[in-house]
């Protein structure tokens, strides 16, 4: 495995505020970027206490304005929500400012509840997604069909170079799809383990060449914590563990604490959520973590793997994404 990248849910903890939750984004964007990771990607999520992301193509401008290297994009737009025009407009233009460096990621999840998503307005039906990938793919590099209803229009601005389209996903649909445009996939292994080995093996065989991406190219999405001693990072965990349970209840609430997640009384139920929860996360020292992830992805068959990691404060978080840059031996960039 080559590669490590993140992908920032740009957290609100309990006692914090939106505002620190972004200003945490820019400053440990800064530093992967110094650390070495390839991608930093930003999440959406909408009428979601705990995550500030609800806008990750305007973060996505203020992450690459204080970065250099590292590439920066979207981890996703929920495309359901919007017209794929504007869409790909919006990162022509993050394109245009930075070259090179801009990716799209593009989800099928709302991101939302069902309210929040009406409320979010666009077609919202998961039959429409296929068309709107392809009109999006087509804005984005210009190549609408003659045939097509909006042929004469222009997504812009243009420019000789396009955003690296991705698909993200946690089930087969995002993959097969990504497969059939000839796109690179992404599978949230930190969302749902359960096939997600075989469903990234199958985007790899089924994959079509475009003219922009003549291989597959895929990676696994994970959650991580990370520490000096395998003690200390399971302790940390335990705050993930009473978010999945709060989440999966169907309770909202900031990012909570470690002592917060010690003093809970978890139903049985809630017991089984963070069982099985923690299934699909690693959590250990360094070398433990690299172990796992570097098994993972050859079980995905990746060189790739995407660190989601939340901890409840932004030194512990940080600390983590440097242990995990050390114990790969990701190359250092200079500022």
């Amino acid at each position: 495995m080559a590669r490590l990248s993140v992908l920032d849910q740009s957290p609100v903890r309990s006692g914090a505020t939106p505002a620190d939750a972004i200003r945490e984004t820019l400053a440990l964007a800064r530093r992967c970027d110094e650390l070495g990771y390839t991608r930093y990607w930003l999440a959406e999520h909408h009428s979601t206490p705990a995550l500030a992301g609800s806008a990750p193509e305007v973060l996505i401008g203020q992450v690459a304005a204080v970065t250099s290297g590292i590439r920066v994009g979207s981890g996703g737009v929920m495309l359901q929500h919007y017209s794929p025009l504007k869409v790909a407009e919006s990162f022509r233009v993050l394109e245009t400012l930075y070259p090179g460096r801009i990716d799209l990621g593009i989800g099928r999840a709302p991101g939302s509840d069902q309210l929040t998503a009406r409320a979010l307005g666009g077609p919202g039906m998961p039959e429409f997604f296929p068309k709107q990938v392809e009109d999006l793919v087509a804005f984005v590099h210009g190549e609408l069909p003659p045939e097509h209803p909006f042929a004469t229009v222009r997504a812009m601005p243009t420019g000789p170079t396009a955003p690296e389209l991705w698909l993200l996903g946690s089930s087969d649909q995002s993959a097969a799809l990504a497969a059939h445009f000839g796109a690179a996939f992404s599978f949230a292994h930190f969302i749902n383990a359960a096939g997600g080995a075989e469903i990234t093996r199958a985007y790899a065989r089924e994959f079509k060449p475009s003219p922009w991406l003549a291989t597959p190219q895929a990676s696994a999405a994970v959650f991580v914590v990370c520490a000096e001693s395998h003690d200390v990072a399971e302790r940390l965990a335990q705050s993930r563990d009473l978010f999945i349970a709060r989440l999966y209840t169907g309770r909202g609430g900031r990012y909570p604490t470690v002592a917060e997640a010690e003093a809970h009384e978890y139903t049985p139920w809630e017991r089984q959520i963070v069982e099985h929860a923690r299934g699909r996360r690693v959590a250990g020292t360094p070398d433990e973590c690299r172990e796992r992830l570097e098994a993972l992805a050859r079980d995905y068959g990746v060189d790739e793997i995407v660190v989601v990691t939340i901890t409840e404060t932004a030194e512990t978080r940080r600390r983590s994404y440097e242990l995990l840059a050390e114990a790969f031996g990701l190359p250092r960039r200079s500022r």
